[in-house]
């Protein structure tokens, strides 16, 4: 098969290929996992915290491998969208801020300043509190909004840089529309340092996410989530460490993919494809 002469690099990139294999591995394991399953995820198999099955059961008899298999979906996805969220509006928010200037910067900034003085898990605890049962989409507004201003101060930082040089000043003096310089001249010019900060920023949300199930904040209390099933079966991690261990395991190989996925996609777009 003829390999696209623009994928070449990508291709040659080690780290990149390794973290694209797990994360679509992973991905995939989320997507299909419940149909692949031995059992429901609901049904009970066995004695509570036994080795009958093959990574054993949980604390209600579950079968952890089953659980674990169909846990994926709700938190891969969230962290998805909470990442594109956060991302977009982070994005927009610097941006605006370094091509604007003057007052407009300042205000910008100030207000970034005080969002980001509350640690994120801290704000999102915040919020949950008041609800009894988030709604999915209530944790991908605040891990979304709890990143752009993490997103917003970088996405500044390297606007700053874009917004003086000669193509930007020669498309103003062209009569553009601030909205297409700031389309069409900075972000094209951004895009190594936002994607190395979109895979920081899905890394994080799916700490966050993961954080928020196993502090009790699940979408749906009852069904698999991998951060819900480190919470439910950490008291009897000495007596079957599958149901705490199984989890983490995948929660961790997954951050590991994309932080390699993002760095090998920002060296080869740094190096301009060469």
């Amino acid at each position: 098969m003829t390999v696209s002469p623009g994928l070449r690099p990508y291709l040659r990139s080690g780290r990149l290929v390794v973290g694209l294999t797990i994360t679509v591995l992973i991905t995939l394991l989320a997507i299909v996992g419940p149909w692949i399953a031995p059992h429901g995820q609901y049904d009970i198999v066995g004695r509570p915290f036994t080795a009958d099955s093959f990574f054993g059961t949980d604390y209600l008899g579950q079968d952890v491998f089953s659980r674990v298999l169909a846990g994926g979906r709700s938190i891969l996805l969230i962290s998805l969208l909470a990442t594109v969220l956060g991302i977009v509006v982070g994005v927009l928010i610097g941006v605006i801020a370094a091509y604007a200037g003057g007052w407009l910067d300042e205000t910008l900034m100030r207000l970034n300043d005080v969002a980001l003085a509350f640690p994120q898990i801290l704000l999102a605890l915040l919020v949950l509190s008041a609800v009894d049962q988030p709604a999915a989409w209530m944790i991908v507004l605040i891990v979304g909004i709890s990143h752009a201003p993490r997103v917003a101060r970088v996405a500044r930082g390297v606007a700053l840089g874009i917004v003086p040089r000669d193509f930007v000043t020669s498309a103003e003096a062209l009569g553009e529309s601030r909205l297409r310089v700031i389309l069409f001249e900075v972000l094209p010019n951004m895009s190594a340092p936002l994607l190395a900060e979109a895979g920081l920023r899905l890394t994080y949300s799916i700490g966050m996410v993961a954080g928020i199930g196993f502090l009790g904040f699940s979408t749906n209390p009852g069904a698999a989530d991998w951060g819900q099933m480190i919470n439910e079966n950490r008291l009897a991690l000495l007596v079957q460490p599958w149901a705490v261990v199984l989890p983490v395991i995948v929660i961790g190989i997954f951050t590991i993919g994309t932080n390699l996925l993002a760095d090998g996609v920002t060296q080869v777009a740094g190096k301009g494809g060469e």
